[in-house]
Order: C-alpha cells, then sequence, then structure tokens
C-alpha cells in the first residue's frame, strides 16, 4: 500500500462529514431514548442509517481515494447495503409490532389485510346469483 499525503483541504472536508455523521448519529441515539413508544422510536435508527451513514460514506470516500490516489468505493457498498437492509428490517419489525400490539388489544390502526377463506361463503352466491365469475 502506498502511503501518500492527504492535502488539508481534504482532511478539513473529511473531518467536516465526520462530525456531522457522528452528529446525526447522537440525533438518532437521543430519539430512542427520548421517544415514548416503539412506533416513534423506530424512526430514529432509520435516521442515523440514512443520513449519518452518508455522511460517513462519503468520507471514507474522500479519505481512501486521496490517500491511495485512485477513486476507492469500499464505503460505498456498504453505504448501499445498509440502505437496502434498514428498509427491509424497520419494515418488518413494525409489522411484528402491530401484530403483537393487535393481539393484546392494544389502540392500533386496524389491519389493512384480512384473511381470506378458500372456502365459498354461503352470503357470496345469493348476491351474485351463483355466478361468480
Amino acid at each position: 500500500m502506498t502511503e501518500g499525503i492527504i492535502p488539508l483541504w481534504a482532511q478539513a472536508v473529511v473531518g467536516v462529514l465526520v462530525v456531522a455523521g457522528a452528529f446525526i448519529a447522537l440525533l438518532g441515539a437521543l430519539g430512542l431514548v427520548r421517544l415514548q413508544s416503539y412506533f416513534e422510536r423506530v424512526h430514529s435508527p432509520s435516521i442515523i442509517a440514512t443520513l449519518g451513514c452518508w455522511f460517513i460514506m462519503h468520507a471514507t470516500i474522500l479519505f481512501f481515494s486521496m490517500l491511495e490516489q485512485r477513486l476507492t468505493l469500499h464505503g460505498l457498498l456498504i453505504a448501499m447495503f445498509i440502505a437496502v437492509t434498514v428498509p427491509i428490517t424497520t419494515i418488518f419489525l413494525m409489522r411484528a409490532a402491530l401484530f403483537r400490539a393487535r393481539r393484546n388489544g392494544q389502540n392500533v390502526p386496524p389491519a389493512v389485510s384480512r384473511v381470506v377463506s378458500s372456502e365459498p361463503a354461503a352470503h357470496d352466491d345469493a348476491e351474485h346469483g351463483g355466478n361468480r365469475y
């Protein structure tokens, strides 16, 4: 690995980006502590994973590109992986929390989907004259 000297302007930009990413992560962590319900708290890690992660990713790309004197995109791959997996994980966690809250009888929005029986209902035949198609 070739050791390079990073120019002062690049060091300043990397420093600002890292501090900005760390500040966003701090705000997200404070949101986890401060917000009351699970449904409110689930938004805080999303903020960290999107904005904070992208600040750090830009700092990483700039730092290693200047250090190795070629374009390095390792940080971009990590940020893309996080950007894809965090929303999916959040959706699954929210759905599980909604399911659990409904089973416990808590005041949450009703389910949009419903379970459809594979057996034909008797009142459907009467409403449609026996012709379902």
